[in-house]
């Protein structure tokens, strides 16, 4: 899809179809096809000479005066006034809810060809509504496959289509953004995306329960990357509290799903997997095959973190299997970290590094020019490209390589240190201030558990401001 991705121009650019001129020429048209004469149009309720002004498009007329001349021509207010059909619009929404059943059941790029197209009719026909549920689908699209700077110019392209309607119209392409900037690896950003939202809807007192509940489960995952446990937790909490004025069981399924990682944080790992659990059975009810695949992926988490790897590689391998089938290319390579890890642990060390090595290696070299996408890595998947690199260092450091274990690990923290992922990059920080100290490095250690030191020594808090308010329950 590179190089398709490109955002229309905005439907505000040209002639607008609700222009007085525009409408001048309709009335003209149709009054023509029908052999109407500007008296009869007019009768009994205006004068020919209104009719004229109108035609010639010296006037706006007012909806009473376009409702009479609907009636006259026989056709509706709607197709009068914007030159549109009334069922366009309809017919338009309902083959972007088959657009979104596409998505949720195929391959990104092929749901992305269709939510383009219609798109393309939106704006053609002015229909902005239309234009901006086309876009948020496209960036859905473009996240799944991993184009992240498109995905996330859709969003932004979303917020200014609805910059006249109230805020929590727009929560949902603001979370989009939000998420393309956690899969590039800004987590600051990301986080500052959805906390300054929750203070402008506390602020004009829009307390919408779907928003907020969008907006708080969105806020785990670069809290918990950032290592702000608490404020995971409490973003966690209201979550749970706002779900059951909540009637859309896509977005409950998605608040078990991120609540589930806070539980597993704090050992609650049985909690953890019937929260996934219900999260599970709401996705299969729905069809929404990569949302199915991200619980598969994190119950394979909660068997690995419970120390069940048998019971992790099957859930972590439906996980990948699912995603691939769908060509979700940057969810697989991270599901595919994952095994790697849950590999190494059970003693696999060349299968993991065979998985890992092509992760870290462009599309071009894997497959020849112009196929497959881009390695992970800074801009893609930062967070995990980081946890391949440590893996890959491990495995190394495990068979007596200390030089390729420390270029791994210094990449890793390289990736790790941009995207301010704190608990991962403490860790990596003792991984390599224990390979410099066996080495005889001592300051070079010393420098090294320092930095681990500081970005665990008040997780979240150096980076983070204030935390939102917490709205009215």
């Amino acid at each position: 899809m590179h190089g398709e991705a490109t955002v229309a121009q905005d439907s505000s650019e040209g002639v607008r179809p609700d222009d007085p001129a525009e409408i001048g020429r309709r009335v003209q048209r149709l009054r023509g096809e029908r052999g109407l004469t500007q008296r009869q149009l007019a009768q009994p309720s205006y004068t020919p000479a209104y009719v004229s002004t109108l035609e010639s498009g010296k006037v706006r007329p007012s909806e009473a005066a376009l409702r009479h001349l609907a009636g006259r021509l026989g056709v509706s207010y709607e197709e009068l006034a914007t030159g549109r059909p009334a069922e366009l619009a309809a017919g338009l929404r309902l083959r972007l809810t088959d657009a979104r059943r596409a998505l949720a059941t195929g391959a990104p790029e092929d749901a992305a060809t269709l939510f383009r197209a219609l798109h393309e009719e939106a704006v053609t026909h002015a229909l902005a509504e239309e234009q901006a549920a086309a876009l948020l689908g496209l960036g859905d699209c473009l996240l799944e496959s991993g184009e992240l700077s498109e995905a996330r110019d859709c969003f932004a392209a979303v917020e200014r289509l609805l910059a006249d309607e109230p805020l929590p119209r727009r929560v949902p392409a603001i979370r989009g953004r939000a998420t393309a900037h956690l899969l590039t690896g800004e987590l600051r950003y990301a986080c500052y995306l959805l906390e300054s939202t929750l203070d402008e809807l506390d602020a004009a007192g829009l307390h919408d329960p779907e928003a907020l509940l969008l907006l708080y489960t969105a806020s785990i995952a670069p809290y918990m990357d950032m290592g702000a446990h608490a404020r995971a937790a409490h973003a966690a909490e209201l979550a749970l509290a706002l779900a059951p004025r909540v009637s859309d069981p896509a977005l409950v399924a998605g608040m078990h799903r991120g609540v589930a990682r806070t539980l597993i944080t704090e050992g609650r790992i049985a909690e953890a997997d019937a929260s996934l659990a219900k999260a599970q059975e709401l996705y299969r009810q729905l069809h929404i095959r990569t949302e199915l695949a991200h619980c598969h992926w994190m119950r394979g988490y909660v068997h690995a973190q419970d120390g069940d790897l048998e019971q992790a590689e099957s859930e972590l391998r439906t996980a990948r299997s699912i995603l691939a089938s769908k060509r979700a290319a940057l969810f697989t390579e991270q599901v595919e970290v994952e095994l790697a890890d849950v590999l190494r642990r059970r003693g696999r060390t060349a299968e993991a590094e065979a998985l890992l090595r092509p992760l870290l290696t462009s599309g071009d070299e894997r497959h020849g020019a112009g196929e497959g996408m881009g390695a992970l890595g800074a801009g893609r998947g930062a967070v995990h490209a980081g946890g391949a690199h440590r893996l890959l260092g491990l495995i190394a450091e495990e068979r007596g390589d200390t030089e390729a274990a420390e270029e791994h690990y210094c990449a890793a923290l390289s990736l790790l240190e941009r995207s301010s992922a704190a608990g991962d990059l403490a860790d990596l920080c003792r991984l390599l201030g224990d390979l410099l100290r066996r080495t005889g490095r001592v300051e070079a250690a010393m420098d090294a558990y320092r930095t681990g030191l500081g970005h665990r020594a008040a997780p979240g808090t150096t980076t983070l401001g204030p935390a939102p308010a917490t709205p009215p329950m």
